[in-house]
């Protein structure tokens, strides 16, 4: 890819005298001296020889002579058919001049939420991007039907009109919200008006929309023990004050609770987070009587609904509430993959327009290209036929995981397989802290996450939280056989 570099070959020399006898010389400097201070990178493709130019004003014959004299002393290749490359400096002295900014004064300092943000964030070195194998939350990646979406994205650029290249309605494109209303009907029994979904780019930014038009700093906040640690994170940042509710075999138990006047209560009722519990129906009636009571929201997280539902149905809070209490998250990007960046939220009327104005005020709109392909998926029958083959890889995967797992580390770990979602929590029996397995294991490019950093309390939690189902069988054995080797290592 070429670009202007003019004002590069200015900054290293080059100005242009018609008078002088040798620009080419004055070229060839120029060039030179971007070589070896790096300017110009090992690899760059120089511009064609017309091109060059015509952007310096020159004749292609003194362009050409330069080239000849940076060939000549090796500081670019030829490559036939291809062009001119540069070459990396060998034997060269290079002196690289840093410049430097005399600090005159002060800067204004962060914000006080812009620090909260910064001490609560997910750092590269804590949350890599390294390793499918066995991080928690992702889908069979390697099932997605790539050239049906390919041709939906296809379909989309072969019939676009200019006017569909601006801007699109904040809260998501109409299709999408109808065919997501009728989507949610039939496979999450829940009933909506279109009018009350937004579409967002995933349950988090749902989460931050809510969460910065309802939260005050200090202002109370219920969340499971243990937790989703970002939403904890983000919750943290507002400045909230956060109260936790235990969970027990039947999910959130209203009894730990202890704040007086709660803005809502952050729950993931279909597929508790981490620990997997199915919340029964009691503790829903009671959660929304309760909700009722203190004259608060419920968040009802159901990223996992189809894995947790499939066997045995159960209606969500959303469909249980009367009293428009309960806004529900959803999200594409665990079903079928995190890069799409498709989530969505049915929110109480009165939320639409609050929820909207800071959506429009921040990040717009999502991708209008992945909105228009998700509502193809979904109308032309994609989604439910990958839903089902999601199911059946997502079992398949796990019944090998358990096998291979229970072999190999069985001595090392106890395995909680009651878990309906698409990881699976494993209890070290040694003294080992799941945190420093979590770091041991991620040097190998294995990604599991420490239990005990789910939990928002002091807690003596010891175990791994694992995802069984983004990589093939062949790999699932491979990578838990060198979990084996790592565990004997660590234990000598």
């Amino acid at each position: 890819m070429h670009f202007n570099i003019k004002g590069l070959l200015a900054r290293n020399g080059f100005f242009l005298d018609v008078k002088q006898p040798q620009i080419y010389v004055n070229l060839y400097t120029a060039f030179k001296k971007a070589i070896l201070n790096r300017s110009l990178e090992t690899g760059y493709q120089l511009p064609p020889s017309r091109v060059l130019a015509s952007d310096l004003g020159i004749s292609r014959s003194t362009v050409l002579k330069a080239i000849d004299l940076l060939l000549v002393e090796n500081y670019i290749i030829a490559k036939k058919g291809s062009g001119y490359y540069v070459r990396a400096p060998k034997n060269k002295k290079i002196k690289l001049h840093i410049s430097t900014i005399e600090k005159k004064g002060g800067y204004p300092t962060l914000s006080q939420k812009g620090r909260a943000f910064s001490e609560n964030a997910v750092w590269p070195g804590e949350d890599s991007i390294k390793g499918v194998a066995f991080r928690p939350g992702l889908p069979p990646l390697d099932i997605f039907p790539v050239q049906i979406w390919k041709k939906l994205i296809d379909d989309y650029w072969k019939r676009v009109t200019p006017s569909e290249l601006s801007y699109c309605n904040t809260i998501g494109l109409q299709c999408l919200r109808e065919n997501l209303a009728h989507y949610l009907k039939v496979y999450r029994n829940v009933h909506c008006h279109p009018d009350q979904i937004i579409v967002t780019t995933g349950s988090l930014h749902s989460l931050y929309l809510v969460s910065n038009i309802l939260l005050e700093t200090e202002d109370e906040v219920v969340m499971e023990n243990p937790t989703y640690p970002m939403a904890y994170r983000l919750f943290k940042s507002l400045g909230a004050n956060i109260h936790a509710a235990q969970v027990d075999k039947e999910g959130l138990n209203l009894n730990t609770i202890a704040c007086q006047q709660p803005k809502f209560v952050y729950t993931t009722p279909s597929c508790q987070y981490p620990t997997g519990i199915k919340m029964s129906m009691l503790r829903r009636y009671e959660l929304l009587k309760w909700a009722a009571e203190k004259e608060t929201f419920i968040v009802e997280d159901d990223y996992n609904h189809e894995f947790s539902n499939w066997e045995k149905p159960l209606g969500s809070l959303y469909g249980m509430d009367s009293q428009e209490r309960v806004i529900y998250l959803g999200t594409f990007n665990k079903l079928i993959h995190p890069s799409l960046r498709l989530g969505y939220m049915i929110v109480p009327q009165q939320l639409v327009d609050p929820v909207s104005a800071l959506y429009q005020q921040s990040s717009r709109f999502a991708s209008r290209q992945n909105q228009k392909a998700m509502s193809a998926f979904i109308e032309k029958d994609h989604l439910n036929k990958h839903l089902r083959k999601v199911i059946d890889t997502a079992t398949e995967r796990k019944e090998i995981f358990i096998q291979h797992f229970n072999n190999i580390m069985g001595d090392s770990f106890s395995l909680d397989t009651l878990s309906v979602g698409l990881h699976l929590i494993a209890h070290n029996k040694h003294k080992i802290t799941d945190v420093l397995l979590e770091e041991k294991f991620l040097e190998h490019n294995i990604r599991v996450h420490a239990l005990s950093k789910y939990h928002i309390l002091p807690n003596s939690a010891n175990g791994l939280v694992m995802g069984f189902c983004s990589v093939n069988p062949k790999q699932i054995k491979e990578t838990i056989l060198k979990m084996g080797e790592i565990m004997e290592r660590l234990k000598v």
